[in-house]
């Protein structure tokens, strides 16, 4: 049995860290408060030069353990920086990092990393952008252009999604995210780019009621998630650990095995949590709820 805690961090809009237990990823900073490792190798990516994705400020960032994955439509100087610079539809190892990247319905690209058996994919502007504003054809090929760059990804397991919910797009806010879902099936999505109207999350968990897939509620900036992920015989069991208002601990994708459930009190022991609440186990979804 192999256990991986992986740390995200909500920084702000569609920026994020990721801490594995040898990484420290960052995605798409333009602002906010962030602090780096200062013991692993940090890794900061970039899916394309809008202004609410990126900053030139990044490279001034003076930890000595940087690199840098940016996509081909941002401009720099290389100088003594390792920096890498990438294309949609191109493969990249760093390290001890497998990176493909995708296309965009916008500007850049967006990426799928995987790292220490995890697949982390951050989606930049990759979106169905449906404005109402729109012609009928301009919307046409928004979804087309949109639906075709998807079927590229289909067949990837996508363990963390950060994908975009727009409030700007008024009631089509959801439509990417919920074909996005509904085709790859990543295990965890975690709702981006709305800025601080934090309440577009709950309105899309309550649009994606019934999905299999974790929808993380985000509610305020520099909010911590964290996940850990447990191999048992080279298979996957997730479990989310929600840190929110009432502190509660989620089991999902539990192990569809009985005899792995004695398995997941062993966890809230070792989590310190109590086990006085009476606890459920739900087959039928394969959740365990507390």
């Amino acid at each position: 049995m192999e256990n991986l805690n992986v740390k995200i961090e909500h920084i702000v809009h569609s920026c994020f860290t990721v801490e594995t237990k040898e990484s420290f990823f960052v995605f798409d900073y333009y602002a906010g408060d962030i602090e780096l490792s200062k013991t692993k190798k940090n890794y900061v990516f970039v899916t394309h030069g809008h202004g609410d994705h990126y900053t030139p400020d990044i490279f001034n960032w003076k930890e000595n353990n940087i690199k840098y994955i940016l996509s081909s439509d941002i401009d720099v100087e290389r100088d003594h920086k390792e920096i890498y610079i990438i294309s949609p539809g191109e493969l990249l190892e760093v390290d001890n990092l497998k990176i493909k990247t995708f296309g965009s319905t916008d500007l850049g690209l967006s990426f799928l990393v995987n790292v220490e058996e995890i697949n982390i994919f951050h989606a930049g502007d990759l979106n169905w952008w449906y404005w109402n504003n729109d012609s009928d054809e301009e919307k046409k090929e928004m979804e087309m252009a949109f639906k075709g760059e998807i079927a590229k990804i289909k067949g990837e397991e996508i363990d963390i999604a950060f994908f975009p919910v727009d409030p700007r797009l008024e009631e089509n806010f959801y439509l990417g995210g919920e074909y996005f879902i509904n085709e790859i099936k990543p295990k965890h999505f975690i709702p981006m780019h709305f800025g601080d109207k934090f309440g577009t999350s709950k309105d899309f968990i309550n649009k994606m009621k019934g999905s299999t897939t974790h929808i993380v509620e985000l509610t305020h900036k520099n909010q911590i998630i964290e996940l850990y992920f447990t191999f048992v015989n080279k298979k996957r069991l997730y479990v989310h650990l929600r840190v929110a208002k009432n502190q509660n601990i989620v089991f999902s994708h539990c192990a569809q095995n009985d005899r792995y459930r004695s398995f997941f009190i062993l966890i809230l022991i070792q989590l310190g949590n109590d086990l006085s609440p009476l606890y459920r186990c739900v087959s039928q979804t394969n959740v365990l709820y507390l």
